[in-house]
């Protein structure tokens, strides 16, 4: 199996980083309760694939599985934690990523607990500052599902541009979903960091 660029750059370690607020570190058995306060609770996945998780036996399966996948190099996906409560409240990470084109999607999850307080776009952030400097990325992009308002908020502050609506793009909880994708380019980022 081949490794992901992520993986031969770090061994199979997450990297380790901060921002103003938020740590960002790999998701551990004991994130346990954190994960299933949010992830039982259907407004955290009423835009997302995945339904709320039922009992915390399926949070402690998905944990398990994260482990696994951090140890094959297939799970790129930080545990974003407060520092001033060492809380850990959601995930932020790669989704997908296209190495010979040097592009990478990401994905946010924050517990609705959270909202409202910038730390989406805090974690987001932070995320395109390690893709830009750290990984020599060029794009990247993100998707939300049509009627995320809050998701394309987060998109448009961090300076991403929206470009279009892709229509029935996912198959999601019975239903075809229409997803819309923004991006934003290494030069633009490094432009608005000046």
């Amino acid at each position: 199996m081949k490794l992901s660029f992520l993986s031969r750059l770090f061994g199979g370690n997450m990297p380790r980083f901060e921002s103003e607020r938020l740590k960002f570190r790999a998701i551990k058995r004991g994130d346990l309760e954190d994960i299933f306060e949010y992830s039982n609770n259907s407004q955290t996945s009423q835009y997302l694939l995945w339904s709320p998780h039922q009992n915390i036996f399926v949070t402690q399966e998905f944990i398990d599985i994260v482990l696994s996948k951090y140890k094959s190099g297939e799970y790129h996906d930080w545990a974003i934690v407060l520092k001033k409560s060492n809380k850990m409240i959601g995930t932020c990470g790669f989704t997908r990523i296209d190495e010979d084109n040097k592009t990478i999607e990401i994905g946010y999850v924050i517990n609705p607990t959270y909202w409202g307080n910038g730390y989406a776009t805090e974690a987001v952030n932070a995320i395109l500052e390690f893709a830009f400097t750290e990984l020599d990325i060029n794009r990247v992009e993100a998707r939300f599902m049509a009627g995320n308002d809050a998701s394309l908020t987060v998109m448009k502050k961090v300076g991403m541009t929206f470009e279009g609506y892709l229509r029935d793009a996912a198959f999601s909880k019975g239903q075809y979903k229409t997803i819309g994708v923004s991006s934003i380019l290494k030069r633009e980022y490094l432009a608005m960091k000046k």
